[in-house]
This record gives C-alpha cells, sequence and structure tokens, in this order.
C-alpha cells in the first residue's frame, strides 16, 4: 500500500502543515502537496517533502467582520487539474470546502481517487450555519468524500450533526501541530535584550496579528485590572503586529502601562523561538480561531496556557492542570487567572512540564500515522475500481 499516490491540496502550505505530511511522505513516499502559496520549508525540513506553487492565492473579502474572520472567497487557480492529471493520485487529502475540493470532488467518477477532506476546525465566522444554501453545498461536498479528518473535538462535532456526515468515517486527530525540530532551539543565556525585559518578574506572551479578532485588548484590559489591584511586578510581551497596534499603544499610554508592555514587533518563523523560552506563561485571548497552532507551540516548549473558549486548541487545556480557559468577554476573569500565577511563581513549572506531557501524544508522527490508516481505510473500500487502476 505504500507506493499509492497522495496528493495534499492546501490553499496555503504554512509552516505547521509541513511536519506531519513530511511524516506522511515516510509512510508514502509518492505524495505532492499542491498549495496556492508557499512560504517556504520550515526550519529541518527542507527537501523533506515535495511541493508544487500552483497557479494564483488571492482571498477576495465578501464581507468584512473585524471580530471574526467575516466572509472570503479564497481564489485557487483551476491549472490543479492539469496538475492532478498529471500526478494521477489515487488518494486527495484537502483541505476544508475550497474551490480545489469541489474540483477534486467533481472529477472523482472520472478518476476514481479518494478524497479525504480535511477540516480544521469549526468557529462562528466559518461555520456558515446560518446559510441555508452554503450548508446545502457543503452536505454534498461530505457526501461526495470518503472520509474525514479533523483537528478538534468540536469539528467532528459540525462534521457529524451539522453536516450529516458518517461518524464512522470522522476522524479527529491534531494534525496541524509543531514539531520541536522546526523551532529553533534558544542559546544558552539568550535575552532579548532589545525589548529590555526587567528580570525577575513573570513575562506573559502574546503572539499573533494585531487586529480585533485576536482579543489583545481583552488581554491589555486584564493588565490594567492587575494593576489597579496593585500588581506591577509582570511585563506583557506582544509578538506580531496588524492594523490595530497604534490604539492599542495609546490605550497603554492611557492606563498607564506602558512600562507593562513590550511590543516586539513581527517575528519570523525561525526565531519565534526565541520569545517562547523568554517568557513564563503563554496567553492566547483570541475571540476566534478555528484551530491556533500557536498555543501548541507554547505547549511543546514547556509554557503553561491561559486559552480563550474561542480556539480550537483550547481542547488540549486541561484546567488546572496545564492551564486554564476563559471567556474572550470577561477581562476580570482573565486577570484573576494572570494573578494566579503573579501569587504562586512554582505554578509556572508545573503546568509548563504539564504542557510538555500533554503535547507528547500530538506528534507530527501521531499525525501522519492518522493520515495513513485513514488512506489506507478508503484505498481499501476500491473495490469497485477497474483492475487498470
Amino acid at each position: 500500500m505504500h507506493d499509492i499516490r497522495i496528493a495534499w491540496l492546501l490553499p496555503v502550505a504554512w509552516f505547521y502543515w509541513q511536519p506531519a505530511i513530511a511524516e506522511l511522505t515516510k509512510f508514502f513516499p509518492n505524495t505532492t502537496v499542491f498549495t496556492g502559496l508557499f512560504p517556504g520549508f520550515a526550519k529541518g525540513l527542507e527537501g523533506g517533502l515535495k511541493v508544487e506553487v500552483v497557479g494564483e492565492f488571492k482571498v477576495i473579502e465578501i464581507a468584512k467582520d473585524e471580530n471574526s474572520y467575516g466572509d472570503n472567497f479564497t481564489y485557487l487557480s483551476p491549472k490543479i487539474i492539469g496538475h492532478l492529471l498529471k500526478l494521477r493520485p489515487q488518494v486527495i487529502f484537502s483541505s476544508s470546502f475550497g474551490i480545489w475540493t469541489m474540483i477534486a470532488l467533481l472529477l472523482k467518477p472520472l478518476f476514481w481517487w479518494r478524497v479525504i477532506i480535511a477540516y480544521e476546525g469549526c468557529s462562528p465566522g466559518v461555520d456558515y450555519r446560518n446559510s441555508a444554501a452554503r450548508l446545502f453545498v457543503r452536505r454534498l461536498m461530505i457526501w461526495m468524500a470518503d472520509a474525514y479528518i479533523t483537528n478538534s473535538n468540536a469539528g467532528s462535532e459540525y462534521l457529524i450533526e451539522i453536516l450529516k456526515a458518517k461518524k464512522e468515517l470522522v476522524f479527529v486527530q491534531p494534525y496541524e501541530i509543531p514539531d520541536e525540530h522546526t523551532l529553533p532551539a534558544i542559546a544558552e543565556g539568550e535575552q532579548l535584550e532589545q525589548l529590555n525585559l526587567p528580570p525577575h518578574q513573570p513575562v506573559f506572551l502574546f503572539v499573533g496579528q494585531i487586529i480585533p479578532r485576536k482579543g489583545l485588548p481583552l488581554l491589555l484590559q486584564a493588565c490594567s485590572l492587575l494593576q489597579a489591584r496593585g500588581y506591577q511586578q509582570f511585563t506583557l510581551l506582544v509578538v506580531g503586529n496588524g492594523p490595530q497596534q497604534q490604539e492599542l499603544e495609546t490605550f497603554c499610554q492611557e492606563h498607564h502601562l506602558s512600562d507593562r508592555v513590550r511590543w516586539a514587533g513581527r517575528v519570523n518563523f525561525d526565531k519565534i523561538g526565541t520569545y517562547f523560552h523568554n517568557a513564563d506563561v503563554f496567553v492566547l485571548p483570541t475571540l476566534e480561531d478555528t484551530w491556533g497552532v500557536v498555543t501548541l507551540e507554547a505547549m511543546l516548549l514547556g509554557k503553561p496556557i491561559l486559552c480563550s473558549s474561542g480556539a480550537g486548541t483550547s481542547e488540549l487545556v486541561v484546567s488546572g492542570e496545564n492551564g486554564y480557559v476563559f471567556t474572550p468577554e470577561d477581562p476580570d476573569k482573565l486577570a484573576d487567572l494572570m494573578q494566579l500565577f503573579l501569587d504562586d511563581p512554582t505554578l509556572i513549572l508545573a503546568m509548563g512540564a504539564r504542557s510538555q506531557q500533554i503535547m507528547a501524544q500530538y506528534t507530527p508522527l501521531a499525525a501522519a500515522q492518522c493520515m495513513a490508516e485513514v488512506a489506507e481505510l478508503v484505498m481499501a473500500n476500491r473495490a469497485d475500481l477497474p483492475a487498470s487502476i
């Protein structure tokens, strides 16, 4: 079975997709990733998987919602048809319900390949539960596909309860996950001197775009509340940039937080590990994220997690063990949780160690093994295929 041809269809082959697919390629060497946008190989994976960039990638905004994903259409080139005809894959993994997934499903009766839909996870901005037309199309695609994989239990529930997928064909396995080898190790003693982080103070870390959906205002409000309670010995390190930054810097000035907050700006992926290593507690205050790989990067590097329930990765935070989950509308609750680490710094090491223990079961290899099992399952159901295929 390991000589079968596999195609992965990804709008963008982000760094966090690459570790699991690289492991899958070890099971099935004839695996090719087709993508509309390729940011380059993650560190250590250079040449570890075959990638072909197809045509043009473009996101067309239909309706804007700053607190959500909004209503967007991702344009991907129809040239994918030629690439698939050349490869003639036997199994296609395709991301979500976009145009390339539609093409793979429409051509399926002609070329006898099997199609597995990879659904990252659910959230209000991408589920379209109130759109009868979109749900009809997605249910039709679910009916035409052969199996489904998803990162989260919430994604599984959406596929089964809303889109009517057969439960036995839905597989829950985090596959968008980091690999410690792609997060560069920190040099011993290295510090972020340019940020002038105060010594011997807990550092809370935010990593993400500075846009309303990511919820950074909530985190800054929580910092302001902590300061009003008399807590001065802590720092918030913000990694990322975006159009909301100037507004939030003004908020910090007005609420006397300028000494508490450090703005690192955008950081290249191959240097992000340095910032995790120099932080104590990771905070993801997002209003809405279908998954949120940055949470798993923090866990992999041994950090306690404060994660909004708006993120799919909140499922991997065990309350009281490796962190806490909070609702993204309650800055008082977030301040209470941050205060726990200020009152008892021993929680930082204990919960950080538990984060690493949890991540030990969610590895690129485990994800690849799940993909391989699903691929072999759908291949086993090819008894109706012509002998020449």
